[in-house]
């Protein structure tokens, strides 16, 4: 059965930097797009970062430069590096699946995988 873990959540400072890391077992997800979305209390759930199989990567616009995404085939798990927190950044961080085309690689319907989700919260 596949599956998906995330782990790395917990409580920063404003300024400081977290590891997500999400690891994907039950199927060899090499071919496919990982993805980071996250969800705040109240709001819908965002698309943060996305990776396709051969590199090419994808950041909604209030994270770049601040974090980044890397996977690691061999070991079929997907980092979200998350460094220059803000209290902004507070959220459910989930770790997901899929074989988005280009134009529906920010959409919650292009991924078939989930995992539970990984609590982020940022405060001083």
């Amino acid at each position: 059965q596949e599956q998906l873990v995330e782990s790395g959540g917990g409580l920063v400072q404003p300024g400081g930097s977290l590891r997500l890391s999400c690891a994907a077992s039950g199927r060899a997800f090499s071919d496919y797009a990982l993805a980071w979305f996250r969800q705040a209390p109240g709001k819908e759930r965002e698309f943060v970062a996305a990776i396709r199989s051969f590199g090419a990567t994808y950041y909604v616009d209030s994270v770049k430069g601040r974090f980044t995404i890397s996977r690691d085939r061999a070991k079929n798990t997907v980092h979200l590096q998350m460094n220059g927190l803000k209290p902004e950044d507070t959220a459910d961080y989930y770790c997901a699946a899929g074989r988005p085309i280009t134009s529906t690689i920010r959409s919650t319907t292009s991924y078939y995988y989930w995992g539970q989700g990984t609590q982020v919260t940022i405060s001083s």
